[in-house]
């Protein structure tokens, strides 16, 4: 921001009482040479030609900084990439795959680190749901890559080739939240060891994905499809969270979300509004067909169901994620049962249920204990209850992501007020040395 042109508080001349009768001429008040230079600060600061200069000179520069920050954070215009210059560039995807932000679902999908027109990036190489023209896929990508949001991978552009999409996202340096909550060489050990890290993670999650639900600016009922733990990069030092995959589903053809903007459906969306035609009708997918590219231990009971791609499935999603965040568990487990010789299934949602109906001790068995019970009780409580309204089997039930971010942002606050009140006492030094 630009400079204040008005003379700052810290560095006026003092008021004192003049000797000068009342009527002496304000010329006459003004301070003598001797003491301007005996106070430089002051007569830097009193002299009002200099003053100006010197503000205009940091005002311009402060605004060339603020427009340079604004410019960054900007999107770009989407890329149309070259098949070519994407095989150039991944050695014809023979370079080392990259598996922080590759999808456990599509694991035999290509996905590789490379750099492209001198920004570093990772290239995602999926099949079609539906094929889309080269010219549906500029109108598509100028659409999505309106977004930007600090919580969300950007998209930088897209390629096709055959049954093909190629595509191209800003490389996040981190860890997916897999690999920060469950390290396969050191289970014991978890780099989110703290309360706050993982409330960080879950406000930053629910913004990010509130974001893509209602505040995109787009006028559409963009789902996201592929909420799951290992789409979500954790970045250090702060630990925030990153959703990736953003606009996968449209480019794939997993939805038609995108279809009704190109058709010029949102103004029969705006009709049927008008009357008492149930808004949830408009959310849902058309085709029976449609795939949710998340695991199975994140798809809603509807999806299972009818095939149907909704917000609320992006919801079910998030609350599995929470549940998953906080107990350190996979979301769905089997173990083999030796009286019986059959395999027990078990999930996160089933066990958090189970620890909430045993009140506040269940609760604290069941929190993940590599944080060594060092956390809020009542904030657990709350947000716990909050992922489990995510899962509700009825969709219906299921809160908006607008609320959800409300009251994760609320509880992220009481999660700092308890941080500040447990805090060791500074400038106190404790001996362990016998006496």
């Amino acid at each position: 921001m630009g400079a204040n042109t008005s003379e700052p508080t810290s560095f006026r001349t003092p008021r004192t009482r003049s000797t000068q009768s009342p009527r002496t001429p304000a010329s006459h008040l003004s301070p003598s040479p001797s003491t301007s230079e005996s106070n430089p600060t002051t007569a830097a600061y009193t002299n009002t030609s200099s003053y100006s200069k010197d503000t205009s000179w940091d005002t311009s520069l402060s605004c060339q900084s603020s427009l340079s920050s604004l410019r960054e954070s900007l999107s770009e215009n989407p890329h149309i990439y070259d098949i070519t210059e994407i095989r150039t560039a991944t050695n014809n995807f023979l370079a080392k795959r990259y598996s922080s932000t590759s999808s456990s679902a599509v694991s035999a999908a290509a996905c590789c680190r490379c750099n492209l027109r001198g920004r570093d990036t990772v290239v995602f190489q999926r099949k079609f749901r539906r094929k889309i023209q080269t010219s549906q896929l500029k109108e598509r990508l100028s659409i999505i890559c309106r977004s930007n949001h600090m919580s969300i991978i950007k998209l930088l552009g897209a390629s096709i080739s055959g049954d093909h999409i190629y595509l191209v996202y800003e490389f996040i340096q981190g860890s997916n939240l897999v690999e920060c909550l469950r390290n396969p060489r050191n289970p014991s050990y978890t780099v989110l060891s703290t309360w706050i890290s993982r409330m960080q993670i879950a406000t930053d999650l629910a913004h990010g994905l509130d974001y893509v639900h209602n505040n995109t600016g787009l006028n559409l009922s963009i789902v996201h499809n592929h909420i799951k733990s290992s789409s979500i990069i954790v970045t250090e030092p702060s630990f925030n969270a990153k959703i990736c995959h953003f606009g996968t589903a449209q480019l794939r053809g997993e939805t038609d979300d995108l279809e009704k903007l190109e058709t010029g459906s949102s103004k029969r969306e705006t009709e049927i509004e008008g009357g008492n035609a149930s808004f949830r009708e408009l959310k849902r997918c058309d085709s029976g067909d449609r795939h949710f590219e998340g695991l199975r231990d994140y798809m809603s009971p509807e999806f299972r169901s009818s095939g149907s791609v909704i917000q609320k499935s992006d919801v079910f999603a998030f609350g599995v994620v929470i549940l998953e965040l906080l107990s350190g568990e996979e979301p769905l487990k089997y173990r083999y049962d030796k009286e019986t010789g059959d395999f027990l299934r078990t999930s996160v949602i089933d066990t958090a249920t189970a620890a909430t109906a045993e009140g506040r001790e269940g609760l604290r068995q069941w929190v993940d204990r590599r944080m060594n019970d060092s956390f809020p009780v009542e904030v657990a409580e709350k947000l716990i209850q909050l992922a489990l309204d995510c899962v509700h089997v009825d969709p219906d039930n299921r809160p908006d992501m607008g609320c959800v971010a409300g009251k994760i942002s609320k509880l992220y606050l009481e999660s700092r007020i308890w941080l500040e009140n447990v805090k060791v006492p500074t400038g106190i030094s404790v001996s362990l040395a016998p006496r």
